[in-house]
């Protein structure tokens, strides 16, 4: 088992245990590795950190949220030059997020500017960055992830990485409630090479995400290319493995092939990420 996207302490907002807290559980509940996500700071360094005393494999990356300056290549070039394997595009400072009035670090502290970020085409001035950030990843062989970008910038985005030479391609949990993708449009995406997340944080957390729901999405998508995800850490949630192995029972629940499930919450992701 290896699990694509959890949250760790230090963080902004309290989490279920710190780095190494975290990779312990994953440890000894005998994963091959994770990847350590935050939306407020790289990874990368704490990653390699506690992936020396674990002895499993950790990897991070970084979030293109406003403390990087939102759509930034160069905390894209930083983050792959040392060692970074993820890039995500804006999460918790997305547009898509203010919209919808979900957590952000500007909404918690006033004085902090609310801008938020977008890409093309709700953004077109920012199309040249983005292809910078494309190119970077591409010759870094790294991970190009959706974050919460909306649907259309999403569709943008993809071909356009794609033409850019970027391989690995992950949309971040899109049925999510940001950006809220129907199965069809995920499954378009996918057959131009993108993987598709799903979340145990979407059956915990998000509403009318039931295992049935999240069942017809990831058949919808096809499970050949889906990547089951915690996207755990939250203190109301399980122990991140523990949580991630309720993703694979729940959809197995629904009639899915366990063996299939268990690859996509496995294999999947650890290829789509290892170096």
């Amino acid at each position: 088992m290896f699990d694509l996207h959890v949250h760790a302490a230090p963080d902004i907002t309290p989490r279920y245990a710190d780095d190494h807290g975290v990779v312990s559980a994953y440890a000894e509940a005998g994963y091959s590795g994770c990847v350590l996500k935050a939306h407020y700071e790289s990874t990368v360094g704490r990653a390699a950190a506690v992936d020396r005393r674990q002895g499993i494999r950790v990897y991070g990356g970084v979030v293109l949220n406003q403390h990087v300056g939102g759509v930034n290549p160069a905390a894209v070039a930083a983050c792959l030059s040392a060692g970074g394997r993820v890039v995500w595009m804006p999460t918790a400072d997305a547009h898509t997020q203010r919209r919808a009035g979900l957590p952000s670090l500007c909404g918690a502290r006033p004085e902090l500017s609310d801008h938020s970020y977008a890409i093309p085409p709700r953004a077109p001035r920012l199309a040249t960055a983005v292809r910078d950030i494309c190119r970077m990843v591409a010759e870094a062989d790294a991970v190009l992830a959706t974050g919460h970008l909306s649907t259309p910038e999403v569709e943008w985005l993809v071909p356009t990485a794609r033409e850019l030479g970027v391989r690995r391609l992950l949309l971040t949990h899109p049925g999510y409630t940001v950006p809220d993708m129907s199965a069809e449009r995920a499954a378009a995406l996918a057959g131009l090479g993108a993987h598709v997340e799903i979340t145990t944080y979407q059956l915990l957390h998000q509403p009318g995400a039931t295992p049935a729901r999240l069942a017809r999405y990831a058949a919808g998508v096809g499970l050949d290319r889906v990547v089951l995800s915690s996207d755990a850490g939250q203190p109301d949630s399980p122990s991140p493995p523990e949580a991630h192995r309720m993703l694979v029972r729940a959809l197995a629940s629904e009639g899915l092939d366990r063996g299939a499930l268990e690859a996509c919450a496995g294999e999947l992701p650890e290829a789509l990420v290892e170096p």
